[in-house]
């Protein structure tokens, strides 16, 4: 898609969260909105974020063209914006879409599926670490490992008084 020429500016109580790169364009991770899956990650200057929350459609800036392009023009394989969302640092955007087709330009759902796992070694969480819980609102790790502490401390305590 080539650019347009009735640009109009960017929110500017949303443009002064944007951090952007030396280029002027912000990290875009696309998902499907209802199974949560990772299809792609593009580039949004302010006026592809513009047109991605008042259009619906996604907008990304290609670095290679140098253009803008809306996924789905040519290929038929649409984005419908569900949500939009910045992350803490402004950084980085989480669009989440529903997603027509396959959202890579290799044919694939997800520009993940080709590429395949990298070997990691995997990690895992502690025995007090599986007693917090996720989400906002949880106590942080280090609070549950000193109650787990506590609560052996009182076992241990109840054990001797039990024995004694």
């Amino acid at each position: 898609m080539s650019d347009m020429s009735n640009e109009q500016e960017l929110d500017p109580r949303i443009a002064s969260r944007l951090k952007r790169d030396s280029k002027g364009l912000v990290a875009a991770v696309v998902q499907q909105y209802d199974s949560g899956r990772v299809l792609m990650v593009g580039y949004m200057n302010d006026e592809a974020l513009r047109r991605t929350l008042t259009t619906g459609r996604v907008t990304f800036w290609s670095r290679s063209r140098q253009e803008y392009w809306r996924k789905g023009d040519t290929s038929g394989h649409a984005q419908y914006v569900k949500s939009v969302s910045i992350d803490c640092d402004g950084d980085a955007l989480l669009v989440e879409v529903d997603q027509v087709g396959s959202a890579c330009h290799t044919g694939d759902y997800s520009c993940f599926d080709a590429g395949g796992e990298l070997p990691a070694v995997v990690g895992h969480r502690t025995a007090a670490q599986k007693l917090v819980p996720n989400g906002p609102g949880a106590p942080q790790p280090v609070n549950a490992a000193v109650s787990g502490i506590d609560a052996l401390d009182d076992t241990k305590q109840t054990i001797k008084a039990k024995e004694g």
